[in-house]
């Protein structure tokens, strides 16, 4: 998605919102006072308070993806786990606006399509991964998918550790054990 340093300065600061005080939180105003913008200006951007949340968690995906490298060649399982370790810890605001709105889609039915589009992409992207390393089996890599995801809301909620730590170099073992079979 191509963005303007100005549509993008809102995006951001939506986020921040969110992740700091709530979605309830989240006004033209508050974002446009983050923004350093009037608030017509948010308005002008997004239209509706909705289209303004769809944007930022597109952008919060895309950005989140970039941080992760997930878009990036890798050649081995080492390479496939780099970057998640510290997903959350890199970019605690856009992960904690996503998993906001994952919450607020049990009381607004509206945002569920948003929030298929966000396990569908990060699904489909560590797919992809495991893919380009050999992986075929789809239950392990439906296992990986939702440990991972797991491993960043532990992070974001409670901070990093020995257990996750753990976690992760069994991923490693797996990925290469499915990788290359004996």
């Amino acid at each position: 998605m191509t963005s303007s340093p100005g549509r993008e300065a809102l995006l951001q600061a939506t986020i921040a919102i969110v992740a700091n005080e709530g979605l309830r939180a989240l006004t033209y105003r508050a974002v446009a006072g983050r923004a350093g913008v009037s608030h017509g200006l948010v308005r002008h951007h997004f239209g509706t308070r909705d289209q303004l949340i769809a944007a930022a968690l597109e952008f919060a995906i895309e950005d989140s993806l970039r941080e992760s490298s997930m878009h990036d060649d890798i050649e081995d399982a080492d390479d496939f786990a780099s970057g998640l370790e510290s997903i959350a810890s890199r970019s605690t605001d856009v992960q904690a606006f996503q998993y906001e709105l994952l919450l607020e889609s049990r009381r607004r039915p509206e945002l569920r399509p948003h929030v298929e589009r966000y396990y569908e992409t990060y699904r489909d992207a560590t797919y992809e991964r495991l893919r380009r390393l050999g992986v075929e089996d789809e239950e392990l890599m439906q296992a990986i998918w939702f440990a991972l995801d797991g491993i960043v809301l532990k992070q974001l909620t409670l901070g990093g550790g020995d257990d996750i730590d753990r976690v992760l170099t069994r991923i490693r073992r797996l990925v290469r054990e499915a990788s290359h079979p004996a």
